[in-house]
């Protein structure tokens, strides 16, 4: 679904990504783990067409799309949860959801009944302002968001972050069953070390904008790991 072969990022001089490469499979979560300033959010940007490569390659579905602006990943069938959800905090719930419609045509601009199979909690809020829920609550609605869009790839960047531990089992069980039941796949920034193991069927360390440990849930070496997480 994804294949993305030794790019290079530049902000100014500062080589921010250094001959990265990741790949995401459909019905797989592809984790990509690390400390804060790494590259990890670098990575999603060049992906998502939000940050321009200086070299390399990125592949969608065997196609190139480095040269692509934003807009057509997205409507490719590329999805994106931002770190810090980025939801509208005066638009109600459902304003925010129908946001998701701009990657759409417009035949298929409808709100899927299975998000609120997903996230129940946002079928009874659908009134209220974004700005209204709590953190979680949020997650759930950027999530929902993302998926309004009907995406084959999702790209999530640290969605546990300030999430109650409760909300961030759930959203974990949402992820699983989008990469089993509908064969998405997934490529997920996380810090959390315990979700992303228990999420991951590969993963990818980051360290000074390079990856330094790579591999499968099989082959993880937790030790290792750790070492390149912990400040």
């Amino acid at each position: 679904m994804l294949r993305v072969e030794d790019i290079h990022l530049y902000y100014g001089a500062s080589h921010a990504l250094r001959g990265v490469g990741i790949e995401a499979h459909p019905g797989q979560i592809t984790c990509v783990l690390g400390r804060n300033g790494v590259g990890k959010t670098s990575l999603l940007k060049a992906i998502l067409g939000l940050q321009s490569i200086r070299s390399g390659s990125i592949r969608y579905e065997d196609k190139p799309i480095a040269g692509l602006p934003t807009h057509a990943r997205a409507a490719m069938g590329i999805g994106y949860v931002p770190q810090g959800r980025e939801i509208f905090p005066l638009l109600t719930v459902e304003e925010n959801l129908k946001t998701g419609y701009s990657a759409l045509p417009k035949s298929q601009r409808s709100l899927p009944d299975d998000i609120f199979e997903l996230f129940p909690v946002l079928k009874q809020m659908m009134r209220r302002r974004g700005g209204d829920l709590s953190g979680g609550q949020q997650q759930q609605l950027a999530i929902a968001r993302a998926l309004v869009t009907r995406p084959r790839l999702l790209i999530l960047d640290e969605p546990t972050e300030g999430i109650q531990p409760s909300i961030i089992k759930q959203i974990e069980q949402v992820l699983r069953h989008l990469a089993t039941a509908r064969q998405m796949a997934l490529v997920l920034v996380e810090q959390y070390f315990e979700f992303a193991r228990d999420l991951a069927d590969r993963y990818a360390v980051m360290d000074r904008g390079e990856i330094v440990l790579a591999g499968t849930r099989d082959t993880m070496q937790e030790a290792q790991v750790r070492k390149h997480l912990t400040v």
